[in-house]
């Protein structure tokens, strides 16, 4: 069977969204019978909430515990050993060096 792109009406936020042709194979291939009612952010608002709000990029605590829900802050610097652009979870203090993840791996191996 061939699909083309058609136009839906999401029923919560009413904005227009592409079932793309792609998408309705998908749906053939799984044995979905009706079109998504839901445009993708509306789905993915829903599944949130029937979730209990877990997001798996929201786990910011140690050791990959969850704090709250709340999103682990990151802060860009130069590493000390090869002058990169790099990201860490914590705050730098100006007293101590900083690697970048490759830097860090060559100084303290496992």
């Amino acid at each position: 069977m061939t699909y083309v792109d058609r136009t839906l009406i999401c029923v919560d936020c009413g904005v227009e969204f592409i079932h793309s042709a792609d998408d309705q194979q998908y749906y053939a291939d799984k044995g979905f019978s009706s079109d998504p009612k839901r445009c993708v952010s509306c789905r993915a608002s829903r599944r949130a909430a029937r979730d209990g709000g877990y997001d798996a990029r929201d786990l910011g605590g140690p050791r990959g515990y969850e704090t709250a829900g709340a999103a682990r802050e990151y802060f860009a610097v130069l590493c000390s050993e090869c002058g990169n652009q790099a990201q860490v979870p914590f705050k730098p203090r100006m007293d101590r060096p900083v690697y970048c993840s490759d830097c860090f791996r060559k100084i303290r191996p496992e």
